[in-house]
């Protein structure tokens, strides 16, 4: 610990600790979005003059960021063009008839795509599918979404293009001096960790995936079945007026559940069976999304929007106006305010007609709501609003439009461009970045993608976080902290073998990944992980790839990766289905990863 007494003794480095501590403070509370929290640290590290502004901004102009901003659009005209349609009809097919087949699919085939792409559109992109062939079977989706989650984590540490934190990994390594990764620098090593990965989500016993829809207690979730909150209220000309609950064709026809009564200021919990309904009456509604149409069709409610009377049409074909499922991702800004405050009908041109929140009830008004990550809305709107929270970050569309498939007949182009990109830098000396950027122009040239498209592909939210993490690392290692953290971690871990020191520096990322990003996580670990290489008698890289791995590899949670969350409310989860579906994957990759690591990087 002398070493770490010694560096914090220099004011630049006290400083750097107090922004790192503020720093994981707003990264686990979420009172800012992430990467304004990046932001916020690049602004305090160079106004404090820690770092100067060559310093502190390095990250924004790196290879590693400029390829990840080029990736988005190629991306984007992978799924646009129909890339994925081969899977998606595959899935639906009669050849994958039972729950093992599926997963074998998702592990085996699904996984590898992740390597390429950003494994959270592919999830969004099947997430519908699957749910679609769940309800056909009558099966519940909580026994397949966590393993199509997982899949898609375990195959996006194949190559370096795979995750925007393995970007991360490599845009620190050079900032370090320690040189940039190449596309498949640490692929012999995720391949036998994708294999088992696969064959673990295969084997593993069912008991471990809970079934959210077999009994009577419990609704299948799909698009018909999903159990909703909404408000509505009793119009004057209603014939529920004058009528008990008990004795309306409000629950006799249709699967509702009344959850709460209002009237005036006075709120009326169950039982309501005998109350008598009055013009005016607001009830709070479980309903499904099915019975939400016909009620409304019937005329015998009217939906209260966002804390509004508002008669809302749900004919989807109405106006050219569509029903569809939106999610709020994990970094939602929406994410902490209500509907009313956000003014959410006329930011986006779009209507609330209800929420769903994991397993949980909601009991407050529509608009009187504060909105979660995880949280699903069933939203009304016209198709060109629809396509526009399309490009948001926001909020993600989990309903396909059939409609917005211009290019379906450039997806041989999309297709070949994407293998070309990957091949360029392979067989060639031509660096990666320019191959991405080659392929970024040719998918707009070719026409696969719109000019516009292209700027709304781009996640700035992701760009602003990477480019400012990087200063953290540059701040650790100048000021001596990263040396002081490394000495301290060593000596706890003098004694111990290599192979256990890695087991503990793996788990460890691992650990701290469920409470932070994963981003963020790289970011204050990797500079302290690399100062043990010496002691370990192994290269910087090494260590650089357990962090990264530690980081990526994250089963335990819904909120340790971004796939878990999208997930976690369609499959009805609870918080401790993800860790007891994840211990086994978990520890399996907390013996496996660091034996492949030694086996090559270590001393031969």
């Amino acid at each position: 610990m002398a070493e770490l007494t010694s560096a914090i003794q220099d004011p630049h480095a006290l400083i750097t600790l107090a922004v790192l501590i503020l720093a994981v403070v707003l990264f686990i509370s979420g009172a800012l979005a992430p990467e304004l929290t990046g932001l916020l640290s690049v602004g305090l590290l160079m106004a404090s003059g820690v770092l100067n502004p060559q310093e502190a901004l390095a990250g924004f102009g790196s290879p590693a960021l400029i390829t990840l901003l080029g990736l988005f659009p190629v991306s984007a005209a992978l799924f646009k063009s129909g890339a994925l349609d081969r899977l998606r009809a595959l899935i639906a097919s009669e050849r994958i008839r039972t729950p093992r087949r599926l997963i074998a699919l998702m592990a085996f085939v699904i996984a590898p795509v992740s390597g390429i792409v950003p494994n959270t559109p592919v999830v969004a992109s099947l997430l519908p599918v699957v749910e679609n062939w769940c309800h056909r079977r009558g099966l519940s989706p909580s026994r397949v979404l966590l393993p199509l989650s997982f899949s898609t984590v375990l195959g996006g540490t194949l190559t370096l293009l795979g995750s925007s934190v393995n970007l991360l990994v490599s845009d620190i390594s050079e900032q370090l001096g320690y040189g940039s990764l190449e596309l498949f620098s640490f692929t012999l090593i995720s391949i036998p960790i994708w294999l088992a990965g696969a064959l673990y989500l295969v084997l593993a016993p069912r008991v471990l995936l809970p079934d959210r829809g077999s009994n009577g207690d419990e609704l299948t979730i799909n698009p018909q079945t999903s159990s909703y909150c909404t408000e509505v209220t009793i119009p004057g000309d209603s014939e529920l007026v004058g009528r008990s609950l008990h004795n309306s064709r409000l629950q006799r026809r249709f699967d509702v559940d009344v959850l709460e009564l209002q009237r005036g200021g006075e709120r009326l919990l169950p039982p309501l069976a005998d109350r008598r309904l009055q013009a005016g009456d607001h009830l709070l509604l479980r309903v499904t999304r099915q019975d939400l149409l016909r009620l409304q069709q019937d005329h015998t409610i009217q939906l209260t929007t966002q804390g509004q009377n508002a008669g809302v049409n749900l004919d989807s074909s109405a106006g050219g106006q569509k029903t569809v499922e939106v999610l709020l991702p994990a970094g939602s800004t929406l994410a902490g305010a209500s509907l009313r405050e956000l003014r959410f009908r006329q930011r986006h041109n779009a209507t609330v007609l209800a929420l769903r929140r994991g397993q949980e009830t909601v009991q407050e008004r529509l608009g009187q709501v504060v909105l979660r990550e995880g949280d699903v809305l069933l939203l009304q709107a016209p198709l060109d609003s629809i396509r526009g929270l399309q490009a948001s970050n926001d909020l993600l569309v989990l309903d396909r439009l059939e409609e917005d498939l211009p290019t379906v007949r450039r997806k041989p182009l999309a297709v070949s461009i994407a293998v070309g990109m990957l091949l360029l830098p392979t067989l060639t000396p031509v660096p990666l970045v320019a191959s991405v950027l080659l392929a970024t122009v040719a998918v707009v040239a070719s026409g696969c993608l719109r000019p516009g498209e292209l700027q709304r592909a781009i996640r700035l939210d992701v760009i602003l976080l990477l480019g400012s993490l990087t200063s953290f690392s540059v701040a650790l290692k100048t000021t001596g902290l990263a040396d002081g953290l490394a000495a301290g971690l060593s000596q706890g871990l003098d004694g111990w073998p290599t192979y256990g020191a890695l087991m503990v520096i793996f788990i460890g990322t691992t650990l701290v990944t469920q409470v932070m990003s994963n981003a963020a996580s790289v970011a204050l670990l990797a500079p302290v992980a690399v100062q043990l290489a010496p002691g370990l008698d192994l290269p910087a890289t090494a260590l650089l790839i357990t962090v990264l791995f530690g980081a990526s590899q994250s089963f335990l949670t819904p909120v340790g990766y971004q796939t878990n969350l999208m997930v976690f409310g369609p499959g009805r989860y609870r918080f401790l289905d993800v860790t007891r579906y994840g211990s086994g994957l978990t520890l399996i990759m907390t013996v496996l990863v660091p034996a492949l690591i030694l086996w090559r990087y270590g001393p031969t």
